[in-house]
């Protein structure tokens, strides 16, 4: 991971792209670089039975500098920093400001792509790739541009209740905390022990001060952010659990199910009156609003 500073000045975190990664992806442009060249060659090859020699010399010049500069810095330029290889290994080129690459960044990756690799053999990528801390060959360092990943690992677990919390949870209101700030929440915690101890404590401050401008009571003193937000995350996701199981057993009260064929045969036409359902069975009142039966461990079941 690596800290990416904005144009507004917002601390983003990057996942920086593995070398042994970026070597698969140049691998697989090579090969497809290389493809499109024999193809170009032979077809160069056979125009030059029926055309002029020099003009077979200068379209043989003019393919490998399409395939060797003009196909990194259109696929680049096209797809937002991605090439073939790129894209099958979830990588992209971005800028130092973590902001899309620019095709004037394409074009100077591509000239020094052609050096590096086409000219030494890669022999400067690597040994720059090496000595860089972000792993930047000198086409990136030139061009201002950083190469990332962009595949995430699966997706964490939700937060679990803190015990100790549990009977405090069930107070909650819940009703003025958005999504996207239960999102941030949800991504902190996920990302946790990925997070430098300053990172984590600067960040779990200033996430659960905007949770706790939305929710109240505020929490016992004491509490860590992390478990504050684990707490609020967790008792949101099961009254949204709870919701959802007692949308499910519902019955429609003016559905089909209540009339079913009946309602087909009417008095004005002849038909036989439609008898009324039955009203459903009483169901059990379930509890207040905010409150909830907790267990031992302060967890309540879906209904």
């Amino acid at each position: 991971m690596s800290e990416v500073v904005t144009g507004e000045a917002v601390v983003v975190e990057v996942r920086i792209a593995q070398f042994s990664s970026r070597a698969l992806a140049f691998l697989i442009d090579w090969a497809v670089q290389w493809t499109v060249i024999i193809l170009a060659t032979v077809l160069v090859a056979q125009a030059s039975l029926v055309t002029d020699e020099s003009l077979a010399v200068g379209l043989r010049i003019l393919f490998v500098v399409l395939v060797t500069v003009g196909y990194p810095v259109a696929f680049e330029t096209i797809s937002r920093g991605r090439s073939l290889g790129k894209l099958a290994l979830g990588l992209r080129v971005v800028s130092d400001d973590g902001g899309p690459e620019r095709f004037r960044q394409a074009l100077f990756r591509g000239l020094a792509g052609f050096l590096e690799f086409w000219t030494f053999f890669g022999a400067p990528a690597l040994i720059t790739s090496l000595l860089n801390q972000r792993g930047k060959r000198l086409g990136d360092v030139f061009a201002g541009t950083t190469v990332i990943g962009e595949r995430t690992p699966g997706q964490a677990p939700p937060p679990e209740m803190p015990p100790p919390l549990a009977s405090w949870a069930a107070t909650l209101e819940l009703s003025g905390l958005s999504d996207d700030l239960a999102n941030t929440a949800r991504q902190y915690l996920s990302r946790w022990h990925q997070l430098s101890p300053r990172m984590r404590d600067e960040m779990g401050m200033r996430v659960a001060g905007q949770i706790s401008a939305q929710v109240a009571p505020p929490p016992p003193p004491g509490v860590p952010p992390y478990a504050y937000l684990a707490a609020v995350l967790a008792e949101r996701r099961r009254r949204e659990e709870m919701r959802l199981a007692r949308a499910r057993s519902t019955p429609p009260p003016y559905g089909r199910q209540a009339y079913g064929r009946q309602g087909h045969g009417m008095q004005g036409h002849g038909g036989p009156t439609p008898t009324p359902p039955s009203p459903p069975p009483a169901r059990e009142a379930g509890p207040p609003r905010g409150e909830a039966p907790t267990t031992s461990g302060g967890f309540v079941p879906p209904i």
